[in-house]
């Protein structure tokens, strides 16, 4: 399978905070979870695969002709601007006509289940119709990367579950490859295909959902991940 995102001796320093040094390949089409308590690194590491940063060490190369997708963890819904206008509002951006617009905006509130939504202000919905809304917005334009940042900390369980089932027809109805930022181990399970477990700065080790709570000989990440106590490895720390 073919990388899509190629990260090389990635390092940043943020006050006394060091990122790195960072090697890791993200695969096309798969899953990606960066498990870590908060302080981590996590958000950092994303927001320079996504591009805010120029200050850096090392290479990070993201092989797609499409912009990344990024859903933020508060999702930054334009407040004056009802459901339909903050879906459209990246579409012409990307200087889609009048008649396109309306198209893919009715196309992917339909594929969301937010057509009802559509004269709605961000300020009247509950958490799950934002989070869908930003989703929306997001994916209006096909990314190839879909970078979501803590996105579904601010929901209830039931919610969750809902959302959850909505990544995953995301990944194959738009071939999408999904990087998710998440301090909960459950999350990670049920979504994610390769989770990376990231502490102080630098990715310890990435393995398949399943190897998740195999015992290391790292007591670091056996401490974080709770092997050898009597824990519920569900929680979220």
């Amino acid at each position: 399978m073919e990388d899509i995102v190629s990260i090389k001796d990635v390092r940043m320093k943020v006050g006394e905070f060091q990122l790195g040094p960072i090697d890791l390949d993200i695969k096309r089409g798969e899953v990606f979870a960066f498990l870590g308590k908060t302080g981590a690194g996590k958000t950092l590491l994303m927001e320079l695969i996504g591009g805010f940063y120029t200050h850096y060490e090392g290479t990070i190369q993201v092989f797609s002709d499409v912009p990344v997708g990024i859903v933020l963890q508060e999702y930054a819904l334009f407040p004056h601007l009802t459901v339909a206008e903050n879906i459209a509002y990246g579409l012409k951006c990307h200087h889609y006509s009048k008649s396109e617009t309306q198209k893919k905006v009715k196309d992917i509130t339909s594929f969301f289940g937010i057509n009802h939504l559509l004269g709605q202000y961000p300020d009247t919905l509950s958490g799950g119709e934002k989070q869908r809304t930003a989703l929306a917005r997001t994916m209006a334009i096909r990314p190839d990367l879909l970078l979501l940042d803590e996105p579904f900390s601010a929901l209830d369980v039931a919610t969750k579950e809902r959302i959850y089932g909505q990544i995953l027809k995301i990944k194959e109805e738009f071939d999408c490859t999904i990087v998710i930022i998440t301090h909960d181990f459950h999350e990670a399970i049920r979504l994610a295909d390769r989770v990376g477990i990231l502490l102080h700065g630098k990715v310890k080790d990435v393995v398949a959902p399943g190897e998740l709570f195999v015992r290391r000989q790292d007591n670091e990440v056996n401490e974080f991940l709770g092997i050898g106590e009597n824990v519920d490895k569900k929680r979220t720390i």
